[in-house]
């Protein structure tokens, strides 16, 4: 499927930029291929306009900010986060202003992320109850480009059947390749998948898992959100949570802006903020290197891919047929690489 030409994907939330990062002047960053500039508006909400000045097209993004307005790097052109023009410094006082209006989208503060939708949202952001919980501490774990589709990642994180192979360095098993069902329970948001497997459990995994035996039983919750966002709930035995929470946005059609936040139940002294993120930074880095490697149209019509380990009832199969009928409601047909 190829993300930027089916019109149903601008109208989901994808995490952009970290929103401290505005602090600094606008940021610009490309969305299924538009290319857009953030920024703080004057009510110090974030802001998200198409990256391009209508007076000589230069990138916005190059400009800075004053008293919540984006100002053209070229001319000095200034822009409220409505995207209206608001001052040309060339003009004389009370010289009437052109009809200038730059390109609004929709954005959001969560997480500590900006979140973007470039056309009307058909759902909200996912909701993580735990970042609200002070019984769990936020860490900022993973924020980086990959050169694969975002259907790579998504169903890359609920098959079981790579765990033994791709991870056999961290946590799988190279002698248990057989992989644990799934019991699934479809949602108006994608589905929650629930399963129990056994996972190697090296020294440097200890303080992570809070378990010593050299291995230990992970018991997940995994949701999927349409369409790009997942959340794995982990629970191991000795009661530690290790609940990660990502989005695959769409840059353009061969890469992807991957977002991972990690909820602990936990303290510093359980288990170091940078233990936690050094051990699924490893873990990340073996999913990305095989990832990477792939076709990045993953092409939502099996009959036109064979997939052959996964069952009727696998994760994978049910996210591409909900991708098809979301395509199929809004009038549109599954466009793919030929």
């Amino acid at each position: 499927m190829l993300a930027t030409k089916q019109n149903v994907l601008r109208r989901f939330w994808y995490a952009t930029v970290r929103l401290d990062d505005l602090a600094a002047g606008p940021r610009p960053f490309t969305l299924l291929g538009e290319r857009i500039v953030l920024f703080l508006g004057a009510d110090g909400q974030p802001a998200a306009l198409e990256d391009r000045c209508p007076h000589r097209t230069a990138r916005l993004s190059l400009g800075w900010c004053d008293k919540g307005r984006v100002i053209c790097g070229y001319h000095g052109w200034e822009f409220d986060s409505e995207g209206h023009l608001a001052r040309i410094p060339q003009f004389t006082e009370g010289q009437a202003l052109p009809n200038a209006q730059i390109r609004k989208f929709h954005a959001q503060a969560r997480y500590g992320y900006v979140w973007v939708a470039l056309e009307q949202p058909l759902a909200d952001i996912p909701a993580v109850p735990e970042d609200e919980d002070p019984a769990f501490r936020r860490i900022y774990q993973h924020y980086g480009r990959w050169e694969c589709s975002a259907l790579r990642l998504m169903e890359n994180s609920f098959d079981q059947a790579h765990i033994a192979f791709v991870h056999k360095g961290t946590f799988g098993e190279i002698d248990r390749p057989r992989p644990t069902r799934y019991a699934i329970e479809e949602t108006d948001e994608g589905f929650w998948a629930e399963t129990e497997v056994r996972v190697a459990n090296p020294p440097r995994a200890h303080r992570v898992t809070g378990d010593t035996g050299e291995w230990t039983v992970r018991t997940m919750r995994n949701a999927w959100y349409m369409p790009f966002c997942r959340r794995l709930d982990i629970t191991y035995p000795s009661g530690r949570r290790h609940i990660i929470f990502n989005c695959a946005t769409p840059i353009d059609d061969g890469a992807i802006q991957v977002t991972q936040l990690l909820f602990r139940n936990d303290t510093e002294a359980d288990c170091p903020e940078q233990e936690l993120i050094d051990w699924d930074a490893e873990v990340l880095l073996e999913d990305r290197t095989m990832l990477e490697s792939t076709d990045p149209d993953a092409v939502l019509d099996l009959a036109r891919k064979a997939e052959m380990h996964m069952p009727s009832d696998h994760p994978g199969l049910i996210m591409r047929k909900r991708l098809l009928a979301l395509l199929a409601a809004h009038g549109e047909e599954e466009v793919a690489a030929a």
